[in-house]
């Protein structure tokens, strides 16, 4: 991307990031979004809280670092949420894809004026792109992890419910009385 998209991107950081939020807060169920709209208080609406402090971290070092390390640290509080919540693997991650309809939206006046050139705009849609594919990846890596603890949550149960049943039984320590066996050992 160039230093003339990045400044008017940071022009207008305060608009994109609102409209960023409120078009992922659409992909909640009407009572939910309405909750996570008001609530300001992290403690009363921490889902809300952390989208928008991490899309404000994500639009942050979007433009100005672009370490992926930072990126997938900030995406990774808001996909956790998203993982353990009735979204597809795609609806999960299209709140990265938002961000290329909001800016073309915000700076419309500057493309059209041509003050931003396509192979800026391609440039921009193919870090948006990364940043997605970065989702992505964080997206199944949660759901591998979700899988994994409920998997060892379902044993531990049935372990459990064996136990209380009197279905398992100790073996014990085992030693071969054939003296042929032990002699083929030594």
């Amino acid at each position: 991307m160039s230093d003339n998209l990045d400044n008017l991107l940071s022009q207008h950081r305060s608009s994109v990031i609102k409209k960023w939020f409120d078009r992922i807060i659409e992909t909640y169920a009407p009572e939910t979004a309405r909750l996570l709209k008001k609530e300001s208080n992290q403690f009363a609406n921490p889902v809300g809280h952390t989208v928008l402090h991490g899309i404000q971290a994500i639009y942050d070092d979007f433009l100005g670092g672009r370490d992926p390390e930072k990126l997938a640290s900030h995406l990774d509080r808001i996909i956790r949420i998203r993982a353990v919540q009735e979204f597809s693997p795609a609806q999960a991650v299209s709140f990265v894809f938002f961000l290329k309809r909001i800016v073309r939206d915000e700076l419309q006046s500057d493309i059209h004026e041509n003050r931003i050139s396509a192979s800026e705009l391609e440039a921009f849609d193919a870090r948006v792109d990364e940043l997605a594919m970065l989702a992505f990846n964080i997206y199944t890596q949660c759901r591998e992890r979700l899988f994994e603890v409920r998997l060892n949550e379902f044993k531990n149960r049935t372990h459990r419910l064996l136990q209380r049943a009197n279905l398992l039984a100790e073996l014990p320590d085992w030693e071969p009385k054939c003296q042929g066996i032990q002699q083929l050992e030594t």
